[in-house]
């Protein structure tokens, strides 16, 4: 018995352990499937978080290749539905976080509601990035709660990275722009500029928020290079919420799934990449500095349709 698994053998577990789909327990008739069977396979991808339009499609997906009569038991059931969220993830990238290509810091901007972990994953990203040789500056651009920007700094200078604030209940807007202005004047890699949580239902901050974006984009060429949003796996289909009324606010380029250890159904994934086309850049699975990895669909995959007769 190993004490430390490989990390792409930890990956595999993580997701056969909040993806159980339980394939040889869906009924396959000797000739394909039955209606009652693809119910059921329905109801097994909708209670995994695959959510509705990707499970429709997967199960319209087994339902052709059963009639084309290439699903005859556990095991071809298993690679037509493999497959077919293959293709689903296609899009989805191996969890690379873009780079400024010309000169200057990479700015990274991270959103998302009150509660889902936002703080800790900023940590986690700073560390991840500083363990890679990258210099970090973090901006704490939520001016609102003291006691939550002084946590942000204690877990920024535990990840080895700098910090910046501004005063309280200041303007969010001018902590960003501060804060790639010294990343530029001291030749710092990459700049992660943290913002409130806030409700995606509250107008005021997401307007707040699309000011935040434009003081950015104005201050450097090509910034913000990531707009990642914080979501909590554990939500469920909620996530799809928060990612559309966001996104409507500022253009979101990635997904960073916190909270993937505890008790998620890891089908989200899937779900978030057919409804809204937004890949999931990196994955929180423990509660350490260094429990932050890059999504890897292979390793999905693996997890989900590999060990099962």
């Amino acid at each position: 018995m190993r004490l430390f698994k490989k990390p792409e053998e930890r990956r595999k577990s993580l997701w056969k352990k909040v993806v159980d789909l339980a394939f040889t327990d869906v009924r396959v008739l000797a000739d394909g499937m039955d209606h009652e069977s693809l119910e059921e396979l329905e109801e097994r991808l909708l209670a995994a978080d695959f959510g509705v339009p990707a499970t429709l499609r997967l199960v319209d997906h087994v339902e052709e290749q059963a009639r084309r009569g290439k699903i005859r038991g556990p095991g071809q059931l298993k690679v037509a539905l493999r497959e077919e969220v293959a293709r689903i993830l296609a899009g989805a990238g191996d969890g690379e976080l873009a780079e400024n290509p010309g000169d200057g810091p990479t700015v990274y901007l991270v959103v998302g509601v009150n509660g889902v972990g936002k703080t800790t994953s900023i940590a986690k990203l700073a560390h991840f990035l500083v363990q890679r040789g990258k210099s970090v500056l973090v901006a704490a651009a939520d001016t609102y709660r003291a006691g939550a920007v002084h946590q942000l700094e204690e877990w920024a200078h535990r990840a080895g990275a700098g910090f910046i604030r501004g005063q309280e209940r200041g303007d969010p807007a001018a902590v960003a722009f501060d804060a790639v202005e010294a990343a530029m004047a001291r030749k710092v890699d990459v700049v992660i500029v943290d913002t409130a949580g806030r409700l995606h239902t509250n107008q005021g901050l997401m307007e707040e928020l699309r000011k935040v974006d434009r003081v950015i984009r104005r201050k450097l060429e090509g910034a913000p290079h990531e707009t990642l949003i914080v979501l909590d796996a554990t939500v469920g289909q909620n996530a799809l919420t928060q990612v559309r009324a966001f996104g409507e606010a500022v253009g979101l380029t990635g997904i960073v799934l916190a909270k993937m250890d505890s008790s998620a159904r890891g089908g989200i994934v899937v779900a978030l990449q057919e409804e809204h086309h937004l890949p999931v850049k990196m994955v929180g699975v423990g509660e350490k500095m260094d429990d932050l990895e890059g999504f890897d669909p292979k390793a999905f995959l693996d997890g989900v349709f590999e060990g099962e007769a």
